[in-house]
């Protein structure tokens, strides 16, 4: 079960991937060369498909979407705010500075 903690790094992921504010975007060479880059954001932005089996812990921190053939995964890493490592606490994003990669699945 999950509790106010998860939900609120939920709503924060959420948020930061939805946005793209509050959060660095990356993406990998590999999704950079793909014809549509912002078609895939968009998809990113968009996904909630979040299931116990892709979103165990309820954090909503990675997620899997298909284009043109190709499956892409995101993930949300969460630092301290000098990125040098881990966070103290996700939940808590005046300490927290969460980093979103989108990667082709070959890239993981």
């Amino acid at each position: 079960m999950h509790d106010g903690t998860t939900a609120k790094i939920a709503a924060l992921n959420d948020q930061a991937r939805l946005t793209f504010m509050e959060c660095r975007v990356i993406i990998t060479e590999g999704v950079q060369a793909l014809e549509d880059v912002d078609a895939i954001l968009r998809q990113v932005q968009l996904f909630d498909a979040f299931t116990p089996d892709n979103d165990p812990y309820g954090e909503h921190d990675f997620g899997a979407i298909k284009y043109q053939g190709q499956t892409i995964f995101w993930k949300i890493d969460y630092y301290d705010l000098d990125l040098h490592m881990h966070s103290p606490d996700p939940s808590n994003e005046t300490v927290t500075a969460r980093v979103l990669t989108i990667m082709l699945a070959e890239e993981y």
